[in-house]
């Protein structure tokens, strides 16, 4: 991916979708050449789909893009319908807007966590009580696996280039053993050096027996601005995971949350 054309955000005029939009315009900038394809999927809203909806919309954001914002209206299942858009136009990045949960609740399935997985492109998910736009440090969550794909840290090199955003290398040790010896973790040590360049900041071991919870908690002290990780769910080398911690993530985390795929 030489650059992020295309956006797309799954727009249900909800307010965890307006901002989603408020973090793609943002992200892109006045000047910036991104094109943002706001994808209604009929059936999956309470809102009434008016003209003057749209029109309104478009007149908001018209002085802050420098291309107009794109709709696409299709019905059908939520996830499938956004895949389908997603392959057909093209799509660099999408950026969806999430309600996230609560902490105890006993399903991480959404319709969030459910695309994040899906997609063969990044999602990024921005939690609805995300405010002010930042970019200034990105922990980028690895574990002992070898990176699968290494040039999917590329996007992650466009977030931290854009933003001269700092980029911090978090692994969590949840069980006895040594961490950051082995030689999958030297060999992601050299990818992340040579993908991230100057960006990269420092290698941070946690020691937590809960996973999530020690990256939620990272995040929170350390004025984390987005989390990245590399879900091992379409993982072509080694086993295949479920994804449940990018899942976790997904639905649970306060600052917004890059699946690189």
């Amino acid at each position: 991916m030489d650059k992020i054309s295309t956006i797309l955000i799954p727009f249900d005029f909800s307010e965890s979708a307006k901002r989603a939009l408020e973090y793609a315009v943002a992200f892109i900038g006045r000047n910036g050449d991104t094109k943002i394809i706001l994808a209604y999927i009929s059936g999956h809203s309470n809102f009434e789909l008016l003209p003057e909806n749209f029109t309104k919309l478009e007149e908001k954001y018209r002085p802050m893009l420098k291309n107009k914002l794109e709709w696409k209206i299709q019905g059908g299942s939520l996830t499938q319908s956004l895949l389908d858009i997603q392959k057909t136009r093209q799509i660099d990045l999408v950026i969806m807007g999430t309600l996230g949960s609560r902490m105890d609740g006993n399903s991480d399935e959404t319709n969030t966590s459910k695309l994040v997985l899906a997609a063969d492109c990044p999602v990024l998910v921005v939690p609805k009580g995300n405010i002010d736009f930042r970019m200034r440090c990105i922990a980028l969550v690895l574990g002992k696996e070898e990176i699968d794909d290494t040039e999917a840290l590329g996007i992650l090199l466009k977030f931290a280039r854009r933003f001269n955003a700092k980029v911090h290398v978090v692994t969590v040790k949840n069980r006895p053993g040594s961490y950051g010896y082995s030689e999958e973790e030297e060999k992601n040590e050299n990818t992340v050096e040579y993908y991230l360049e100057n960006f990269y900041a420092e290698r941070v071991f946690i020691n937590n027996k809960d996973v999530a919870k020690g990256i939620l908690t990272y995040v929170s002290k350390n004025d984390i601005d987005l989390i990245a990780i590399l879900p091992r769910n379409h993982a072509m080398h080694g086993e295949p995971s479920e994804g449940q911690l990018t899942r976790f993530l997904a639905v649970h985390s306060q600052v917004p949350v890059l699946a690189i795929d």
